[in-house]
């Protein structure tokens, strides 16, 4: 895999910016990763902040790992590894599935994002904030929201352990029903049986 030149960077951005408008299906929108069109740097923003992230942490700067990186912090929500595959492809063009995979692990690894693992669904990614937040899972629809801190620090819950056991993290998940879900006109026709189809 070459290291990505300043020249093959700029043709990442322009076909970025390009498939900018493709849909996404990704559940809620999320404020914290809308981007604006004005003009091509705001557009190209993403990609070069990718790259930038990528040489900050000292990893190799590579086509795959940018499309990744940028995809994953572009995708609203808890995308799968999927979406995030569709998204990265629309700059790489063909990207394998263990390829997709191998980046992750890479960027999970490096702090860059983070691995959320819910018990009955796929592995979900997004940035690392290193908020220590948690997840809300809506039964019915299989939506994954934030959720703050319970008690604002690492690791939230105090656990009933010996003294020799350091636990540096609690990872809460949250079940029930979102607010969409719960109204009147969310319920019809949904069922549990869809989360499981998600």
């Amino acid at each position: 895999m070459q290291t990505t030149s300043t020249a093959s960077l700029h043709i990442l951005e322009a076909t970025m910016a390009r498939n900018r408008s493709m849909p996404t299906g990704t559940g809620h929108q999320d404020a914290r990763h809308a981007t604006t069109a004005d003009g091509d740097g705001a557009e190209q923003e993403p990609m070069a902040r990718a790259a930038t992230r990528l040489r900050d942490a000292r990893l190799r700067v590579t086509a795959q790992r940018i499309a990744v990186l940028a995809a994953v912090e572009e995708l609203s929500g808890h995308p799968e590894v999927e979406a995030i595959r569709t998204r990265a492809q629309q700059v790489t063009g063909q990207l394998s599935l263990q390829a997709t995979y191998n980046v992750l692990r890479v960027l999970t690894e490096a702090g860059m994002i983070r691995c959320t693992q819910i018990a009955g669904l796929p592995a979900r990614y997004e940035p690392e904030r290193n908020d220590n937040h948690h997840h809300f899972v809506c039964r019915l629809c299989g939506d994954i929201i934030d959720v703050e801190c319970v008690i604002g620090a690492a690791p939230c819950l105090d656990a009933d352990l010996p003294d020799s056991y350091r636990v540096d993290e609690a990872a809460v998940t949250f079940w029930g029903t979102c607010e969409r879900c719960a109204s009147p006109a969310g319920t019809s026709g949904k069922s549990s049986g869809d989360a499981e189809r998600r």
